[in-house]
C-alpha cells in the first residue's frame, strides 16, 4: 500500500472540516484543535477501510470509534491537561476518563464512523482509483 501525499492531504481537509462542522452543529463552537484532531481522524479511518478491506462494517466500526476515542485522548491530554485551555471538560460524563474522554461519546463515533466508512471506501474506488489507473496507464504508455 503506498501513500500518495496529495490523496491524505485531501482526506486530511475533508476530515477537519468535517469535525469542525460537527462540532458547531453540536457545540454550536468549535476549537482550531478539533480542525488538527479531525483531520487526523479521518486520516485514521482512511487508513483502516484501506487496510480492512475485507472486514465486517461493524469490526471497522468499532476500529475507528477507538481510534477517534484515542486521538481525543491524546489531544485532549496536550491541550486541555498540559496547556490548560480547556477545549472541552467531559467530567461530569458518567465513566469519563479524567474529563477527557467518556463511553457515550465513543459510541457517538462509533455511529457516525459508519457513513465515514462508506464515504472513505466510495472515495478509494471512485476518485482516488481513478487517478491510480490514470498514472498506470501512463507509465505504461511510455
Amino acid at each position: 500500500m503506498r501513500i500518495k501525499i496529495s490523496e491524505y492531504a485531501i482526506i486530511y481537509t475533508l476530515g477537519a472540516l468535517g469535525y469542525c462542522w460537527i462540532e458547531l452543529i453540536w457545540r454550536g463552537y468549535t476549537h482550531w484543535t478539533m480542525t488538527v484532531t479531525g483531520g487526523i481522524c479521518f486520516v485514521f479511518i482512511y487508513m483502516t477501510t484501506r487496510s480492512l478491506k475485507n472486514s465486517s462494517i461493524l469490526k471497522k466500526g468499532i476500529i475507528c470509534a477507538a481510534e477517534i476515542t484515542a486521538t481525543e485522548l491524546a489531544v485532549g491530554w496536550v491541550v486541555n491537561v498540559m496547556l490548560g485551555w480547556a477545549v472541552w471538560d467531559y467530567s461530569d460524563c458518567i465513566l469519563s476518563f479524567m474529563g477527557q474522554i467518556c463511553p457515550s461519546f465513543s459510541l457517538l463515533w462509533f455511529i457516525l464512523s459508519i457513513p465515514l466508512i462508506f464515504l472513505s471506501e466510495t472515495m478509494q474506488r471512485t476518485v482516488f482509483y481513478e487517478s491510480q489507473q490514470t498514472k498506470k496507464q501512463r507509465k505504461s504508455a511510455a
